[in-house]
């Protein structure tokens, strides 16, 4: 699990393309201390394996799946990333809980300044629609943010000085595909209230009430 606070940036140093899985090579901007192998660390909000690493860099490996959802396939040497490493217990949860399993990607379809902010417009299949709610959370590129306005198939968010700084936020253009995740609780609420309302078949037990039952226990 992640928070959806950027810890640093990095930059891609390598690509390894096996067919339609890759290996990447990635040099923080910022050093990441007592790295262990096989730790989960989100890039650009997707969850991926450390398999190796150096003083300064490291390699994750992505599935053919990973690269197909997400934004990551359009990564070329010395690109920008976003990185977190995944929440230990006790941690403060700053942003919110965020899987790093992506949804799907969004794209920037409007840009405008307000004041020293930059609030972003994006669309999304509508799919999600459902899922986004006005001042609730979304993880775009891993970055946990708030939800300033939302519609069918789109969502607005504001970005402060301070994000614009720490991310690479300030590379996202129109037209530009995001990694998208809603908010996991949100998730699971829409997923009972489909099961209550029949929007999913569910199998109902068979009850074992019957005349002879309640006959034989003295209630008719």
């Amino acid at each position: 699990m992640f928070t959806g606070l950027i810890q640093t940036t990095g930059t891609v140093s390598g690509i390894e393309s096996r067919g339609t899985e890759t290996r990447m090579r990635l040099v923080p901007a910022k050093a990441l201390s007592n790295l262990e192998l096989g730790e989960s660390i989100a890039v650009n909000g997707v969850c991926l394996t450390v398999e190796d690493f150096g003083q300064d860099w490291f390699y994750v490996y992505a599935s053919s799946q990973t690269m197909g959802l997400t934004n990551l396939k359009a990564l070329k040497l010395g690109h920008k990333v976003n990185l977190e490493r995944a929440l230990r217990m006790g941690d403060r949860l700053g942003g919110h809980l965020v899987s790093g399993h992506v949804d799907c990607q969004a794209r920037i379809s409007g840009i405008a300044k307000s004041g020293e902010s930059v609030i972003y417009t994006l669309s999304f299949p509508d799919t999600f629609s459902r899922q986004i709610i006005d001042k609730g959370s979304v993880a775009l590129d891993g970055i946990s943010l708030t939800v300033i306005e939302c519609g069918q198939e789109f969502l607005k968010v504001n970005i402060i000085p301070a994000t614009q700084k720490e991310t690479t936020i300030n590379s996202w253009t129109m037209g530009t595909h995001i990694n998208m995740e809603t908010d996991i609780i949100g998730k699971y609420v829409e997923k009972m209230l489909s099961v209550r309302h029949g929007h999913e078949k569910v199998k109902k037990p068979e009850s074992k009430i019957s005349n002879s039952f309640l006959h034989e226990h003295g209630f008719l």
